[in-house]
């Protein structure tokens, strides 16, 4: 055990953390890694590839319509790339603007993924801001969930849309951070704070991260992980920037489960008077 691993061990032994740790489980699936990856916007598969084993990542997120998992034969198959022997396949719906749209993607990906069920969400309301289309999207989870689909959603940074989708039976409520591909990082705190806080199933922020602070952000808060695409295909070294993100996830959480200092309006010196010696003839 490396010197910072033993540091972190006793610190939990001696109860120094003011908040047990606990892996990311979604649907009944425990999972090592917090941070989720997309598929898209790379340069080619070999870099999809190096970028997705950098992060670390134990799901990775395929859109449907847009990338071959075996829809069409004879053209390069993602799923050579990322197996779902060593990954757990993610398939969504972007690119979708109706709840009949992505209710049909999804079919398809359960009979491309045999059987698979577990899927990510999304009904977008326009092109230009790509923010979710919440009716459609309401309807198109209901419709899943009926149909035994693990429904992880994405939505807007709504405490009350998030809360909706919750009782609705989805099993992870994934708000966005600022607008897809945008690298905003979180826009509103004080809302992503209020879901975080209500929630009973796992919040993870989708869209918007830009750079590692950002994700780590996004942790410190409470979030229990982060979906990101753009942040990593989009950086000039996309395989440094996935390890990047997989360092600030980790680091994230550990902060939040050490517990930050309160924010003080004044000074407070690291090393108090009280008690000190002071000799006035030296």
């Amino acid at each position: 055990m490396l010197p910072q691993q033993q540091h972190l061990a006793s610190a939990k032994t001696e109860g120094k953390m003011s908040k047990p740790d606990t892996p990311l489980m979604i649907a009944g699936k425990t999972y090592s890694s917090r941070l989720l990856v997309g598929t898209g916007k790379y340069r080619n598969l070999e870099e999809t590839q190096g970028a997705i084993q950098a992060s670390g990542t134990d799901i990775v997120t395929v859109a449907v319509r847009r990338s071959n998992i075996g829809q069409t034969p004879g053209e390069p198959n993602l799923l050579d790339i990322i197996p779902p022997s060593c990954y757990t396949i993610l398939p969504n719906t972007a690119g979708c603007y109706s709840a009949q749209e992505a209710v049909r993607t999804c079919r398809l990906a359960r009979e491309l993924l045999d059987g698979h069920d577990l899927v990510k969400l999304e009904v977008l309301g326009d092109e230009k801001t790509l923010f979710p289309d919440l009716m459609e999207t309401y309807k198109a989870a209901e419709r899943l969930i009926k149909e035994n689909f693990k429904v992880m959603v994405y939505t807007n940074d709504d405490p009350i849309a998030a809360k909706r989708l919750e009782a609705m039976g989805c099993v992870a409520v994934m708000p966005l951070a600022a607008p897809i591909g945008s690298g905003l990082g979180i826009q509103n705190a004080y809302n992503l704070l209020e879901i975080v806080h209500n929630a009973t199933v796992p919040i993870l922020v989708d869209a918007g991260v830009g750079t590692a602070s950002d994700a780590a952000v996004a942790m410190e808060m409470g979030c229990d992980g982060v979906l990101m695409n753009t942040a990593i295909a989009g950086a000039q070294n996309p395989i440094l920037m996935a390890s990047a993100m997989k360092k600030a996830i980790e680091a994230g959480r550990e902060a939040h489960l050490a517990g930050r200092i309160p924010r003080k309006r004044y000074a407070s010196a690291s090393s108090p008077i009280e008690g000190s010696f002071f000799r006035d003839d030296l």
